[in-house]
């Protein structure tokens, strides 16, 4: 069985990365709004920055329970979704809470490339980058680019 490991490893290294436009195939119905394909990019390397802020401070959370608590509770930041992310009843009551607690959010195409970002090898479908002093430059960047997104009906 250790053997198994290492040779499902290669075969994922070997299997190329799907760019944005073929990502953009599997989105759901409800990943409104997505962020572009210069903005993703941004968003991911800046929940990078986060996780590696996390271990001492706490600056990222993810997954759905962990994020719905945080919102309850008040807390700021940006909250990323996975627009892949089926069922879509794991997580579809996000972006609701957002808008009732005036939080930005946003859907990016892959939670593969989203739990990577957040410092895990697992897939996650949500998660919230709090402000820090260590990225603030990027992250304001990034809420005034979420926050201009035009707001679905």
């Amino acid at each position: 069985m250790a053997r198994e490991k290492p040779e499902a490893a290669a075969d994922a290294e070997a299997t190329p990365e799907l760019s944005y436009r073929e990502q953009l195939d599997f989105l759901n119905p409800i990943a409104q709004p997505l962020a572009s394909r210069k903005l993703t990019r941004k968003l991911l390397n800046c929940s990078r920055r986060g996780s590696l802020a996390a271990t001492k401070h706490k600056q990222l959370r993810r997954g759905v329970k962990e994020v719905q608590k945080f919102i309850n509770k008040g807390e700021k930041g940006i909250t990323v979704l996975a627009g892949d992310t089926l069922p879509i009843d794991v997580y579809c009551h996000i972006p609701i809470m957002c808008e009732d607690m005036s939080l930005p959010y946003v859907y990016v195409p892959s939670k593969s490339d989203l739990g990577i970002a957040a410092g895990s090898r697992r897939p996650t479908c949500v998660i919230m980058i709090k402000p820090h002093e260590d990225y603030q430059e990027a992250y304001d960047e990034c809420l005034e680019e979420v926050t201009s997104l035009p707001v679905p009906l």
